[in-house]
């Protein structure tokens, strides 16, 4: 198996001469996988499956994969878990009856990498919490919170905003 995986091409020209109803399952399981220059997934395991139909070939996919990102509150990095499915309908022609923009290639080559890509983006979360129990940064110091606070007890460093504070001591 290659170690460097950038591109998902399948060709499917043969379930073209097929009955309509006829399906074809396609595992994948890689070590590391670079989809474009943006994203780098790591043990993706999933499957597509190709079925003839009336207007075209409809590919169902469901992959799950890892991706080292950083954690937006403690700026640590861990591997966030991605699960994706998907349809799509590859149409033999431009029709207007269908609303599918993708039209199957003349040679039967499908490259399914910037689907994967784009489903796995729009699960990637916009602000990454490694986990749930994470409290971040220490505003004073700048070291990761861990237990219920920092040892700072949330001191006030600057003296300009010593007025504000006695203002909350007096209620």
């Amino acid at each position: 198996m290659n170690d460097l995986i950038t591109s998902f091409q399948l060709n499917v020209s043969f379930i073209v001469q097929e009955s309509i109803g006829y399906s074809r399952e396609f595992l994948f399981e890689y070590p590391v996988v670079y989809l474009q220059d943006d994203l780098v997934i790591h043990r993706l395991g999933g499957n597509i499956e190709v079925s003839r139909t009336s207007e075209g070939l409809l590919a169902q996919g469901k992959f799950q994969a890892n991706h080292l990102t950083t954690c937006s509150r403690c700026l640590e990095n861990f591997e966030q878990v991605l699960s994706t499915e998907f349809a799509e309908l590859f149409c033999f022609t431009k029709s207007k009856d269908t609303e599918s923009e993708l039209i199957l290639p003349e040679n039967g080559e499908i490259d399914f990498g910037p689907i994967i890509r784009d489903y796995f983006m729009l699960e990637m979360d916009i602000s990454p919490i490694c986990k749930t129990s994470c409290k971040g940064l220490c505003p004073i110091c700048g070291e990761k919170i861990v237990g219920e606070s920092c040892v700072h007890n949330n001191e006030v460093l600057d003296s300009r905003f010593s007025i504000l504070k006695s203002l909350l001591d007096e209620e």
